[in-house]
């Protein structure tokens, strides 16, 4: 039992670091922004500028650099700081977390803003879902900064590091119902995210939505929000399969959630352009009954589930 406490209280120090990473990341970046909110827009992730295979090492100079130094008040200690190449099988340790907050806060850096929050995405938050079911307390912990994440999300780059880091803490967040609630608002927000950004951003906004859809509570929100009919396209065949079995499956968990609810007898309020009509209209049946004939046997599996529900 001891041993579990401490395991829970490490997760729980890690869950606070991912979310202070963010806070702090967002009152510094206001700060030097002077509070302005940023348009969707592309952006290079730190992941396709300056990776390398292994582990790397956080090195910078420039406007903090210490006079008759070549190092940076934070250089010396971002030396010892290693984050991992975005292996699951790691966790940040307390030091670490620690040595990334004093990274954020000193430097100006995108890049080492992006590499510092991807890291904490993909490990610490990842790696606390894998190692045990968190408590009510620890996702308190989450749901103070759940504002500030959103925020950075659907106001910055479109398919950055930080807004995949982002998406993975939301999605993390999200794996019990009890705090999805927060993010009814947001939900158009993650549509247009889904339908304007890249491969790896189309699929952790699914990764979110799918939590959502599991949710009885949440089904409405999903069927009200607005929703482009380019989304529709994600169901064609020649879509990649890691995106088109994640839609279908978006699909079969709203249809099983009103029918939990009773609901498919009777059709709410939607307004046009809302995802209803989108996924209950004629043309979103016959692009799935097509899709019977698909090359991959998984998504043929998916279809035959669903077929009889349309």
């Amino acid at each position: 039992m001891g041993g579990a406490r401490e395991v829970g209280w490490v997760a729980a120090g890690l869950v606070l670091g991912a979310g202070a990473c963010y806070c702090i990341y967002r009152l510094t970046r206001g700060r030097r922004r002077g509070g302005s909110r940023l348009k969707l827009c592309s952006s290079r992730s730190a992941g396709e500028a300056g990776r390398q295979s292994g582990q790397f090492c956080l090195h910078s100079a420039g406007p903090l650099e210490r006079r008759g130094t070549l190092e940076s008040p934070w250089s010396r200690i971002s030396q010892l700081v290693y984050l991992t190449n975005g292996s699951y099988d790691e966790v940040l340790n307390a030091e670490q977390l620690q040595k990334l907050l004093y990274l954020l806060e000193s430097t100006e850096d995108p890049v080492i803003i992006e590499r510092a929050l991807v890291t904490v995405g993909n490990n610490a938050a990842f790696s606390v879902n894998q190692l045990l079911n968190l408590s009510e307390p620890q996702f308190l912990i989450y749901t103070i900064y759940i504002n500030q994440v959103c925020e950075d999300v659907f106001s910055g780059p479109l398919n950055s590091a930080v807004q995949l880091a982002g998406l993975r803490l939301l999605t993390n967040m999200t794996v019990t119902n009890d705090h999805q609630h927060m993010l009814q608002s947001y939900i158009t927000d993650l549509f247009q995210v889904l339908l304007t950004g890249n491969g790896n951003t189309k699929v952790q906004v699914l990764k979110l939505l799918l939590n959502l859809s599991e949710n009885p509570a949440m089904t409405e929100g999903l069927l009200s929000a607005q929703v482009d009919s380019s989304f529709l396209s994600l169901y064609d065949g020649h879509v990649a399969k890691e995106i088109l079995l994640r839609v279908l499956t978006l699909f079969q968990n709203i249809n099983n959630c009103l029918k939990m609810e009773g609901r498919l007898a009777v059709q709410p309020t939607f307004t046009n352009g809302s995802l209803f009509f989108l996924l209950y209209g004629e043309e979103c049946a016959q692009k799935i009954r097509v899709l019977v004939h698909h090359h991959d046997a998984e998504v043929k599996e998916k279809v035959v589930t669903i077929i009889p529900t349309i």
